[in-house]
Order: structure tokens, then C-alpha cells, then sequence
């Protein structure tokens, strides 16, 4: 259940002593606040019914400030559920604070692995769709805001990779494509510079030394020793020689299909 209400917060008052009223928003036990950008002295609040006093001096300004903000807050609760959207608290907020600008997660993923499609970048493309899809298995739905991919959920995330078994590789790819998908976000002013989480959450450390693929010293001199004038032709070379670039390709694939 979603309560919206209007309050006169009176634990940080102002510095000319008036205290800022503001919007109040609860859902699954979280709260988070709306300034409306007003503020009234503490005499002439009714702190029991959470309105201006009858002695307000801006009182009709005030309530139908709160109304409409209250009201639009309530419309697009409406529109959420309306279309099936899941949402919490800093979902709701962000999108009536900013509605022009708010993108979910799930969202700019959509459009990025759109864009790389039209660009025929169809490797890339696949990359980036395995990471949605494996952060939407993980996370059950990804219409959040990225203020909400935060450390804790990143190391969450990289937590149940680990027991999903897949490898180091694999998941240093999963979170530099999280990372990229959060780079356009600041760029595209949907996510403050503060609330970016890889400057604590080091990707770095996701990596694992891949296997060295090399000729044995005994296929070295046999492929040193093969005649000049025949080097042209494959007869006679060792078959891992003639087999490494394949090989190569094909376990370079299967690690970044993992």
C-alpha cells in the first residue's frame, strides 16, 4: 500500500527560522520526501491535522499547492498500476520529480541494445542482451531508477553470479556492460554524479588469467624444419597447428557466451 500526505518538517527548519513543508511518500516500509519548495512558521502549522492554521497568512496558497502536488502524486500511482508496473518508493519520486528525464534501468538497456541492432553490431548486441537478461532473472524486474543500482545491489548481484557458477571472465563482462549502461545514464542526466556506484564497486578485480594457448617445443621444430619450397601447402604440418586458430576462436566464444 502507497500513502501520500503532506508534512511541516520540523527537524531541519530553515535558516530565516520557517520550517519547509513537504511531501510525504510511504510504500513497503520506505519513505522518501518531496520538497514543495514552501515553508511557513511552526505557529502557524496545525501539526495534529497536518495543515496551515486558519491563521496562516498564505494559507489558501499553501493548500492548493499541496493539493495539486498530492493529487499528481495519486495520478500517477494510478497510471503505474494501471499498466502493470511494479514500483517502489524512489521510483515514484524520481518519476514525479523529474518526469521528462526518467528512464528506468530496463529501459535505457532496451533502447542501448536497440541502437547497436540498427548499427549491425550484432556481437556486441548479444552481449549486452545476455547482461539484461541475467540482471532481470536476478533482480525479477528492472523498472527502477539507477539511484536504486546501488553498491550493496551490484555486490548482491555479483554474489549470486558466483553461485550461478559462472566464471570470473564471465562476470567481469556482466558488470563492464552494467557499467556502460550506467555511463550513458550520467550523460544523459538520469543518474546524479553521486549516486554512481563503480567508483567504490571496482570491476578490476573481475578478471581471471585465460589459459596460454602454444605449441609444444616438439611442434616448433618440426614446423621450423618443414621445407621451404612445400610451406605453402598444410601436408606434413602437426594438426593442433593447423587447428589452434579455430580452436582459439571457438573457446574465445564459448567464454563470452558463459
Amino acid at each position: 500500500m502507497t500513502t501520500v500526505d503532506v508534512i511541516c518538517y520540523k527537524y531541519k527548519p530553515l535558516k530565516n527560522g520557517e520550517l519547509p513543508i513537504k511531501i510525504r511518500i510511504c510504500k513497503d516500509r520506505k519513505t522518501r520526501y518531496i520538497n514543495l519548495g514552501v515553508s511557513t512558521q511552526a505557529e502557524d502549522w496545525d501539526f495534529e491535522k497536518n495543515r496551515p492554521k486558519p491563521s496562516c497568512p498564505n494559507k489558501e496558497v499553501l493548500e492548493k499547492l499541496i493539493y495539486n502536488k498530492i493529487s499528481e502524486i495519486k495520478r500517477k500511482i494510478v497510471e503505474l498500476k494501471s499498466d502493470n508496473k511494479d514500483f517502489s518508493v524512489a521510483t515514484l519520486v524520481e518519476n514525479v520529480s523529474n518526469p521528462t528525464k526518467f528512464i528506468t534501468v530496463g529501459e535505457l538497456f532496451k533502447q542501448h541494445i536497440h541502437c547497436l541492432e540498427e548499427g549491425k553490431r550484432t556481437g556486441y548486441r548479444l552481449s549486452i542482451q545476455q547482461t539484461y537478461n541475467s540482471l532481470l532473472k536476478f533482480n525479477r524486474h528492472l523498472d527502477i531508477p539507477f539511484s536504486e543500482m546501488d553498491c550493496n545491489r551490484l555486490r548482491r548481484y555479483e554474489t549470486w553470479l558466483r553461485k550461478q557458477g559462472k566464471s570470473e571472465n564471465t562476470i567481469g563482462i556482466r558488470f563492464r556492460n552494467i557499467r556502460v549502461i550506467f555511463n550513458l545514464a550520467v550523460n544523459m542526466e538520469l543518474v546524479k554524479q553521486e549516486n554512481y556506484p563503480f567508483r567504490k564497486f571496482k570491476i578490476s578485480k573481475l578478471h581471471q588469467e585465460t589459459a596460454k594457448r602454444a605449441l609444444t617445443k616438439e611442434e616448433i621444430q618440426t614446423t621450423t624444419n618443414y621445407p621451404t619450397k612445400e610451406r605453402t601447402s598444410t601436408q606434413g604440418l602437426p594438426s593442433i597447428y593447423l587447428l589452434s586458430p579455430i580452436l582459439w576462436e571457438a573457446s574465445t566464444l564459448w567464454t563470452w557466451l558463459i
